[in-house]
């Protein structure tokens, strides 16, 4: 077995995503209900075999306009896409204001948010729960909700001091319908050359206008991003 098969790692190039170690890929979408983002759907896995190069890596798209999504077709050269990495600076515990509860303390970065919509449902969010926590009703749907988050914007511990209380996420790629890169299994992710802070969870940019690439910031709703 090589080194590339027992070391998953994502590098920021200044086209595509390289992605190595065998990191599975697979389709996700969001399940809405009542207007409300309130469940994930994983889907098949995506074949990556035929866009393996000789060492095993495979290139995801970056610049939003490959014609063979999500894998890269180079068309990052042909547009003239800037791909500079521009992530927000400092730590998450750095950025993170905290939001302290009974037996739980919520962490939120809204910097690296990409509005997925987890958060909220009807009339009620995660901000406004967090003051009803004494219901242990309340906390584990707010818990659950949090757990959802697929940039890890939002986090929870059961105290200030704590670690941070992460699901056992697989490790893998999740190509969102016409949204990000959701990763997952705390992946490590290199930018020119140096790898950055790794998490459980983060969302990569694949509609080439995020400002705060290579994370995702939401923009691609904005520009009207689609898989096709």
């Amino acid at each position: 077995m090589s080194d590339n098969d027992i070391n998953p790692q994502i590098t920021v190039s200044g086209g595509p995503l390289i992605v190595s170690g065998g990191i599975p890929l697979v389709r996700a979408s969001i399940k809405v209900e009542d207007k409300h983002s309130a469940d994930w759907e994983i889907g098949a896995e995506i074949d990556t075999e035929e866009h393996r190069k000789p060492n095993g890596d495979y290139w995801l798209c970056r610049c939003g306009e490959s014609k063979t999504k999500p894998f890269c077709d180079l068309t990052h050269r042909e547009i003239g896409f800037d791909g500079t990495p521009n992530p927000p600076e400092g730590t998450y515990a750095e950025r993170a204001k905290a939001y302290p509860g009974t037996g739980v303390v919520v962490h939120d970065d809204r910097s690296i948010c990409e509005h997925a919509g987890f958060c909220a449902k009807h009339r009620d969010n995660v901000w406004k729960m967090v003051g009803r926590t004494e219901d242990e009703a309340v906390r584990a749907e707010m818990q659950s909700m949090i757990h959802r988050c697929p940039s890890g914007a939002l986090s929870y511990r059961p105290s200030e001091d704590a670690e941070a209380d992460e699901p056992d996420y697989p490790v893998r790629i999740a190509v969102v319908n016409d949204s990000s890169y959701w990763v997952t299994g705390s992946v490590p992710v290199v930018v020119n050359g140096e790898t950055v802070e790794t998490r459980a969870r983060r969302t990569l940019c694949r509609c080439g206008h995020s400002d705060i690439k290579p994370l995702c910031d939401g923009t691609h709703e904005k520009v009207g991003f689609a898989d096709r």
